[in-house]
């Protein structure tokens, strides 16, 4: 028996009921979606169209209050358009089969290619092979502080088109602090490189469609539309970076200018994140079968193996040569894909129940050219992903630009992932940001200064350029 106040407070703490925020979130997400998609009797909208509506929108504000792991906002996704939208003889489905197009994005070629991007990151972090490669590039670059800021980012640029960004800038950031507290105490240059690891690690995701899980959900969205590889990937958001590289190299440069014209580099460090030697023929093993990877990936158009197929050259190699364990393999970041496929999923929804359709036949878009409309999408895109997660950010508005931009997909929805990858105004925007911050040098306003300059330029840049490739 409860017989006391006191008693009772207990109780209600055990049960957690401190956690009523997350739950007055999740209320107000579902209250907001229902009464925007399913109170009114939208004109033209089916009754499945309804219903994904809400799905859509109760996914789009669980992902912008972090009611939830973005992750499990995914896996409600697909819970919710299987039971609602699959179930036979309902809104939707006919046959009792039709709920598995709300899964098979799990199993799509591009998340094996993904997958494959993962394994290789994974095989280089453990063999050492990624501290190695910095350490003889930062070599190259000598002692000049420019000359040490431009290496220290290039290798974080290069790595992050292809590694996980955030493992890429903590394995970085491990490398050059013997460097920056080697400085002197007020010297700006030690912002400058603190600084230059995370914009570049954020802005080289840009440049592969590995680099970065926006660039998947928009690539694997335009799969019915324009067929984007992994060339043809790197064309579009190469470019962009590169200039977006420059820009941030420039404003750091002259903005924390160093007080000596030489860097001690004798303090750089590097080692295998496993702290003990593996086998040299493992680690020797690891750099043809990295180098091959990244060649066959890149020369598609010559040899016309599909990108999703290379990718099964690293995971079979490292896997039966036990280069990565099982317990390397579950340190994969297994909740990126189920965000993917909770992603290309949603775009699933919204094409097939025709909720895409009504979606451009309602929107006053008659005046605007594809350009404005990938312009403000692009901004959006960047605003939302300084204040939560850039693949939710895109989860949620690249279905939106595919229903949009009929006919013109492609100059709309990459632009909407060049821009989602350009957050980085605050420590909490990407996790290269937070990682940087949280050596306790670096303030917020130091993150915003740069982060709008790269904000401002990143939408415009992708959508010129998109303009002229597609």
């Amino acid at each position: 028996m409860l017989d006391t106040r006191r008693e009772v407070l207990r109780v209600w703490g055990k049960l957690e009921i401190s956690s009523a925020r997350t739950l007055y979130k999740i209320i107000g997400c579902l209250s907001l979606a229902a009464l925007v998609a399913l109170v009114p009797d939208w004109t033209g909208l089916s009754a499945a169209g309804h219903w994904s509506l809400f799905i859509l929108l109760l996914g789009a504000g669980l992902w912008m209050t972090e009611a939830i792991p973005s992750f499990s906002v995914a896996i409600l996704i697909i819970a919710l358009q299987i039971i609602i939208l699959g179930r036979p003889g309902g809104v939707f489905a006919e046959t009792a089969k039709d709920w598995e197009i709300f899964v098979q994005p799990w199993s799509s070629p591009l998340m094996w290619l993904f997958f494959g991007g993962f394994v290789l990151a994974e095989a280089a972090q453990v063999t050492g092979l990624d501290r190695l490669f910095s350490r003889y590039v930062l070599g190259w670059f000598g002692s000049r502080p420019g000359a040490v800021l431009f290496g220290a980012m290039l290798v974080t640029f290069t790595f992050s088109m292809f590694m996980s960004n955030t493992a890429t800038t903590a394995m970085m950031m491990a490398v050059i602090m013997p460097i920056v507290n080697a400085l002197e105490k007020d010297d700006p240059f030690g912002k400058a490189v603190m600084l230059g690891i995370p914009f570049a690690a954020n802005i080289g995701g840009m440049g592969t469609i590995i680099g970065s899980p926006p660039n998947a959900i928009a690539a694997g969205s335009l799969s019915n539309a324009v067929s984007i590889d992994f060339v043809r990937w790197m064309m579009c958001g190469l470019p962009p970076a590169i200039v977006l590289f420059i820009i941030a190299w420039f404003y750091l440069r002259f903005r924390y200018p160093a007080r000596s014209r030489a860097i001690n580099i004798a303090g750089l460090q590097w080692k295998t994140r496993t702290g003990a030697e593996l086998p040299m023929w493992k680690r020797l093993l690891v750099m043809p079968v990295f180098v091959s990877t990244v060649v066959l990936w890149m020369t598609g158009p010559l040899h016309h193996i599909p990108t999703p197929v290379v990718s099964f050259l690293p995971i079979t190699v490292f896997a039966i040569t036990g280069i990565l364990s099982a317990r390397n393999i579950r340190n994969l970041n297994w909740d990126v894909l189920l965000l993917l496929a909770g992603g290309l999923s949603l775009g699933v929804a919204v094409r097939e129940t025709g909720l895409a359709n009504w979606m451009v036949n309602s929107l006053p878009l008659e005046n605007l050219r594809p350009a404005v409309i990938a312009f403000i999408l692009a901004y959006v895109a960047s605003i939302l992903s300084n204040f939560m997660s850039n693949t939710a950010a895109a989860n949620i508005l690249v279905p939106i630009g595919m229903a949009i931009g009929a006919g013109f997909e492609a100059n709309i929805v990459v632009p909407i992932a060049l821009g989602a990858s350009s957050a980085m105004c605050l420590p909490i925007s990407t996790p290269p940001n937070a990682i940087a911050y949280a050596t306790g040098k670096l303030k917020t306003a130091d993150f915003t200064r740069g982060g709008l300059v790269i904000g401002l330029l990143a939408p415009l840049l992708a959508v010129s350029w998109c303009q002229i490739v597609f």
